[in-house]
């Protein structure tokens, strides 16, 4: 039974009605503003969050009470106003208070064809939005020699009444819809989906329809001054000119343009007042507003207005345009754009515009978009790369083995795997697209084929798009936009770093990689994997020499090869960086990830090195670990084989020398030892090292410098970073490893039920995605405490997939951590979000002063 209160919460909306956004929504207040600016706006009521509340508890609205505000012969549209518009909302409900009388009335004087098409047209949006009947009757009704007559038939028909003629009716009927609609589990879980909270409002607006209908210059259309995409200054929308043959000829340009006739050509003075009123939103609304009018009889009425819903490449364009406008601050306008949202401008990207033809679906793993031919193995992509055809490799999950193949692709997809699987990290940290995890994916490396999930084949080298950024592969090639790192995205990010308080460095593990990290100005290379630079053809069969070698001295004779390789590579780093401090960690990996795990690579690295396949077979078995991620890797490598670190350290200072005579100041580089679990491995690392350096001073007759440090990923050297920071210049806390050892979780493989973990509240997150605060943090906290108090002046960081998140970043900084390390696609992430947190903390202070 229906709650006999009647509703009061109406308000007219006038220059000086009490509307807030906070309890009546943004457009009820977007249309005062409008009305404020003098700008020609029907006349509207708004219903505040509480009173439609209470609509959908079954409260009746005095409509009757509220109708008595639009004439004697009402006809009004109802819009929703929620707080963000990005919360979604009902659908519009237009001409509330058409009936039969109505029909006839306007049948006079804009004709019946007009007529009978505003009346059909509200019949079915009645009938199939607010009765909630099957579409189907009333579409055929549509196509009836009588549409009208047809659709009260069929509405009474599928009701047993006959179709509401009372306007006060029809309007109660759409508010209690509407109102019900917003508080549908349905449309609770999508809008807390996009960021609202659980009790987000919405308001509703009924306003005085103004249809844009008559004998003279008539007709309704949408109007803005950027491009959606670009973000260029242009006028862009349509006109519909109305009351004429409803063709599409009657929908004409705003702005002249070549391919036919506009408005600024045929009716000029009410283009120019729909610029000036464009011009007066952008002063005064501080925004790009895309706004809706209608036209009748020559004269203007705007209807709404609303934030242009455009790209971050145009969002980016048209906040810094404000700012330097002096319509917004620079602060201001860099809060207008959110981080996460800056990795569509750094990448390629298919083009929003384009057709889909979705072939299979999978997890985002790495933003972009790439086209280019199917190959199912990393020496396909080798082969491709070598005749210059761009390719896509797909494996069921990606291995070190598969690092030069997705060096040379384009993107990479895997039917296994997650946000931090070995294809996903790899692929953010050389900025491929990447899909991971596929649904329904099948791979059959032998057949060399997928099976997408409704039963298409694609074959390799057959032609395909991805969309890193989706998480979506598309049949053929798509168009494609290019990155945007023009003017205002550079002076975006120059703002963001006159206020962050916070380094950004890079992980970059290559010269191409430090390149990137120099492109996207980061504070210089937090992580250097040294690893990587081993990978390369003629670098990794010396690599696998040295592994073979039998004695030190054969082990030696391979690295004395291998050195002069990396101290070129150190040499490009600090010449690119230019001074800017570079991180460079120790050999992590165990040494079996250099060697082939199949018997066709085995029986190819027989014949290479000349020896019998059994010798390889039996080496390869040798390094074989039960868990090799918590084997023979690390500075446990570095301890029982010295010497590999020996040639590394050696490479450095050499490469500090010579950098350090070029550049004409002195290069000061930063060296890690990973996997660190205990003081004493730090002192027997830092001996050797310190020899070395004393015997390239010597070699060399130039002093230099450098700083030791730690890269803390075990619990036991966060526990212990008071002992261990008591010869380590800097503690860098690696959250991926440590992560993995604090829940004891492989992170490649818990993407098989972290999905289940997470919807069933175990966690909050997945903790290889989002920083786990409660249990890594608290490691993160102990050390850096325990770390400062045995020596205040170390230098603390975070590096890993980690620290290229927003929420890291806000951690590190309330720790009083000196900076964050990521992949560089992440550092202008990272930089404004960086710049977010400064900003917002010095609100917050100058409100509380």
């Amino acid at each position: 039974m229906l709650n006999p209160c009647v509703l009061k919460d109406f308000t007219l909306i006038t220059p000086t009605a009490e509307v807030r956004v906070r309890t009546h929504g943004g457009r009820a207040k977007c249309l005062q503003r409008l009305i404020r600016l003098g700008i020609p706006t029907p006349r509207t009521v708004a219903l505040s969050f509480e009173a439609v509340h209470e609509i959908a508890e079954g409260g009746r609205p005095d409509t009757s009470r509220l109708l008595s505000a639009f004439g004697r012969t009402p006809l009004v549209s109802v819009r929703p106003s929620s707080a963000d518009p990005d919360w979604g909302g009902p659908g519009a409900v237009l001409n509330i208070g058409m009936n039969d009388e109505r029909c006839a009335e306007l049948s006079r004087t804009l004709g019946k064809d007009v007529a009978e098409a505003i009346y059909l047209k509200f019949i079915q949006a009645y009938a199939i939005e607010v009765a909630r009947l099957d579409p189907e009757p009333f579409e055929e009704a549509a196509e009836a020699d009588h549409p009208v007559q047809a659709a009260l038939a069929a509405y009474e028909a599928e009701t047993d009444e006959g179709f509401p003629q009372d306007p006060a009716h029809q309007l109660a009927e759409v508010l209690r819809s509407m109102a019900r609609a917003w508080e549908g589990v349905s449309a609770r879980l999508l809008r807390q989906a996009r960021g609202a909270p659980i009790d987000a409002g919405l308001g509703l607006v009924v306003q005085d329809m103004a249809p844009g209908l008559g004998a003279g210059e008539s007709g309704s259309g949408v109007i803005r001054m950027i491009d959606r995409i670009t973000g260029e200054r242009q006028v862009t929308g349509r006109y519909k000119r109305k009351g004429r043959s409803g063709s599409k000829r009657d929908i004409i340009y705003l702005a002249r343009d070549p391919r036919g006739p506009s408005m600024e050509q045929e009716a000029p003075a009410l283009y120019e007042e729909l610029v000036g009123i464009l011009e007066v939103c952008r002063r005064r609304l501080r925004e790009e507003m895309e706004i809706k009018f209608t036209v009748s009889q020559g004269n203007l009425m705007v209807l709404d207005a609303v934030k242009v819903d455009c790209s971050t490449r145009a969002a980016v364009k048209v906040a810094v345009a404000l700012a330097e406008d002096g319509i917004l601050t620079p602060q201001e306008a860099l809060l207008r754009i959110e981080p996460m949202s800056l990795t569509e401008l750094l990448h390629t990207q298919v083009d929003p515009a384009a057709k889909r033809d979705v072939i299979l679906k999978g997890i985002a793993a790495s933003p972009g978009g790439a086209t280019g031919q199917l190959v199912f193995s990393a020496r396909a992509a080798q082969t491709s790369a070598s005749h210059e055809i761009p390719c896509i490799l797909v494996r069921r999950e990606t291995t070190p083995d598969d690092i030069r193949g997705m060096h040379v692709a384009q993107a990479i997809i895997t039917e296994r795997g997650g946000m931090t699987s070995h294809a996903a990290v790899i692929a953010r940290g050389l900025g491929l697209p990447c899909i991971v995890g596929a649904s329904g994916l099948t791979v059959s490396t032998r057949d060399k084929t997928i099976t997408t999930k409704t039963g298409r084949i694609f074959r390799e080298g057959d032609l395909v798009t991805v969309d890193g950024s989706a998480g979506e592969a598309l049949a053929g090639a798509v168009p494609m936009l290019d990155p945007a790192l023009d003017g205002p995205f550079r002076t975006l990010m120059r703002w963001a770093d006159e206020v962050r308080d916070i380094g950004i460095r890079a992980n970059a593990d290559t010269p191409d990689d430090a390149r990137m990290a120099e492109t996207f100005e980061a504070d210089g290379i937090g992580l250097c994997r040294t690893e990587h630079m081993f990978f390369e053809p003629a670098r990794l069969m010396v690599m696998r020499e040295m592994i073979f070698a039998d004695c030190e001295t054969d082990r030696q004779a391979a690295l004395d090869q291998l050195l002069p390789m990396q101290r070129e590579d150190f040499v490009e780093l600090f010449r690119i960086m230019a001074g800017e401090p570079v991180c460079i960690r120790l050999f992590d990996p165990p040494l079996h990830e250099f060697l082939p795990s199949d018997r066709e690579g085995m029986m190819g690295l027989a014949e290479s090195l000349d020896m019998p396949l059994s010798r390889v077979t039996r080496r390869v078995e040798a390094l074989s670990e039960f868990n090799p991620m918590l084997g023979m890797r690390g500075v446990r490598l570095g301890v029982t084989m010295p010497e590999i670190y020996d040639m590394q350290v050696r490479a450095i200072f050499e490469a500090t020398v010579q950098a350090s005579r070029q550049a004409g100041a002195a290069v000061v580089p930063e060296i890690m030892i990973p996997l660190v679990s205990a003081k004493r491995e730090v002192e027997l690392v830092k001996t050797r090292i310190d020899s070395v350096a004393a015997a390239v001073r010597n070699e060399t007759g130039q002093s230099f410098d450098y700083r030791l440090g730690v890269m803390v990923e075990t619990p036991r050297a966060a526990l212990r970073a008071g002992e261990i920071a008591a010869h380590a210049a800097f503690l860098s806390f690696g959250t991926n490893d440590l992560t993995q050892m604090t829940y004891g979780l492989s992170r490649d493989d818990a993407g098989r039920f972290m999905g289940t973990y997470v919807n069933n509240g175990v966690f909050h997150e997945d903790p290889f995605h989002s920083l786990d605060r409660e249990g890594v943090g608290e490691l993160l906290l102990l050390g850096a405490e325990r770390g400062r108090k045995a020596r205040p002046d170390v230098t603390l960081s975070v590096c890993g997939e980690h620290g290229g998140s927003p929420d890291t970043i806000a951690f590190c900084r309330d720790a009083g951590f000196d900076y964050v390390s990521c992949s560089p696609y992440r550092v202008p992430v990272a930089r404004l979000a960086a710049a977010h947190l400064a900003i917002r903390d010095a609100q917050k202070a100058e409100s509380e002063a």
